[in-house]
């Protein structure tokens, strides 16, 4: 085999490696119990996805700028709580607060984005301002809101919060018939959260900036982007993201503890790079994010149906985070040596002498467009010129 052969084989193994192991995964779940194949099942699949796909978007936007978010589950937690503890029907006789009316859905809806959104504003200050690494960032912000969440919920009664209102239960529960085929309302949402976010990613300057800074934030500053103002923004959108995931998912189950949204983080991180959201930043598509959520969701709803030990159910999404991961690693590895190649190959310099300014100007000049660099004596001025931006 020629050599030209065996890097297309190489790289076809590389792009659908993953996807090969996970329908095997799949045909092992349908050998094991046939009836899987139903459309309870895969309506059952379709509504667990949704609520994911919509957290899952929420990281997706963070991965793409080469960050990440542990504080993920605990935000879908803490949402899920107050949901649920200002929701509950006015006849339950364990209603946490008594003497509350009916509060309109709206009214919760927009008091846990807001403070999705102020979590997740103060995540983004602490990567951009306070310049704390995302890992750990988040880390730090997932335990204070699980003590946050925790101490809400001893204060409420430290029991599973149940028994919902009505509107919040059709809200969250309710359906359209078709032809026997159950579609969730909130899988409508979710389709709705799908297309605000392509529109976000692909048609706004905001979601364009994103893909900059993830690709390099330095060039991406020197082109005019505020890299600061962008990612303080990218993580105040993730954050109203959770915060609705979470109001649907404590109505879909229909309880709420503090523990809930636990390892949600790594189901919704995991369901990105499966979708081909890469951890080296500036590339990833919605559509992939939801290919990724629905193929993981329907693996880990499998596991369950056909009665694996929940254990081995950890390694197994273990196994597959890693092997996502590695692939993604090797990929973007072979990308960077073909980028490097060709910038050895097409790469000049020009040096322009300026007597006037007594210094000189040189530009690097990358597929056409160039990168001006003028140089005085102390100091050093760097611009971007449109076709250097688009080139990039």
């Amino acid at each position: 085999m020629s050599a030209v052969k065996q890097n297309k084989a190489l790289d076809f193994m590389k792009d659908y490696a993953l996807y090969f192991v996970l329908l095997l995964l799949l045909v092992v779940i349908i050998s094991k119990d046939a009836s899987f194949l139903s459309l309870t099942n895969f309506s059952n699949v379709l509504t667990q996805s949704s609520v994911r796909i919509i957290i899952a978007l929420g990281v997706a936007g963070l991965i793409v700028t080469q960050g990440t978010d542990l504080s993920v589950g605990r935000q879908v937690g803490l949402a899920a709580v107050i949901s649920a503890t200002l929701l509950q029907a006015v006849d339950n006789v364990n209603k946490v607060f008594p003497d509350l009316g009916v509060v309109p859905i709206p009214m919760v809806i927009l008091l846990v984005c807001a403070i999705g959104a102020l979590i997740g504003l103060v995540n983004g200050v602490i990567v951009t301002v306070m310049n704390v690494t995302p890992f750990i960032a988040t880390l730090g912000t997932m335990l204070i809101i699980y003590g946050v969440n925790s101490l809400y919920y001893d204060y409420v009664g430290s029991a599973p919060i149940a028994g919902f209102d009505g509107a919040y239960s059709a809200f969250t529960q309710g359906f359209f018939d078709i032809g026997g085929f159950r579609l969730s309302y909130i899988t409508i949402y979710a389709i709705v959260a799908i297309a605000l976010m392509w529109v976000i990613w692909n048609k706004t300057r905001f979601g364009k900036n994103l893909f900059a800074i993830g690709g390099n934030p330095e060039a991406a500053r020197v082109s005019g982007v505020n890299v600061t103002l962008n990612l303080i923004g990218i993580y105040t959108l993730s954050g109203v993201f959770y915060a609705f995931g979470g109001l649907l998912e404590a109505g879909r189950i229909g309880s709420a503890t503090n523990n809930l949204g636990f390892m949600y983080e790594m189901d919704a991180i995991a369901a990105c790079v499966i979708g081909g959201v890469s951890f080296s930043g500036g590339v990833g598509t919605v559509f992939g994010v939801v290919v990724g959520v629905v193929i993981f969701t329907l693996i880990n709803y499998g596991l369950s149906y056909i009665g694996v030990n929940p254990y081995w159910q950890y390694i197994i999404k273990g196994s597959i985070i890693v092997l996502a991961v590695a692939i993604d690693s090797l990929k973007h590895a072979k990308k960077n040596k073909r980028f490097a190649c060709l910038l050895r190959g097409r790469l000049k310099t020009i040096f322009r002498f300026h007597r006037r300014n007594k210094g000189f100007q040189t530009a690097f000049i990358i597929g056409g467009g160039e990168i001006p660099i003028h140089i005085n004596v102390g100091s050093v001025t760097m611009t971007a010129r449109p076709a250097w931006k688009e080139a990039v």
